[in-house]
């Protein structure tokens, strides 16, 4: 069975190309949900930017859509660009990630 940390250790491996950080480690993932079609197991991500007019979206979206596709035993993925919440690197970026930002508490 496939677990949502299955799919967020490969995302993990997708970076921002402006920071240099792991999409995960910046909190820009929200969510991934599983649904069983009859073609396979699905994975819907919902998947956030640092900003509405980030340059870098499609590379971004195309990269964690690969990276999940990876993930053995799903046969699908969607990447659902979300708003909402804004992103806010203190809220949602790791401590590390904050810290390579230069984001101090």
């Amino acid at each position: 069975m496939v677990e949502k940390q299955d799919v967020m250790t490969k995302l993990d491996e997708v970076e921002d190309p402006e920071l240099e950080l792991s999409i995960v480690e910046l909190g820009l993932v929200y969510d991934v949900r599983f649904e069983e079609k009859p073609e396979g197991l699905h994975a819907e991500v919902d998947l956030t930017l640092t900003s509405p007019g980030c340059p870098a979206a499609p590379e971004i979206m195309a990269a964690a859509h690969r990276a999940a596709l990876l993930t053995e035993g799903l046969d699908s993925v969607h990447i659902n660009l979300v708003w909402t919440p804004r992103w806010d690197p203190k809220i949602h970026a790791t401590e590390d990630a904050r810290m390579d930002m230069g984001i101090w508490d």
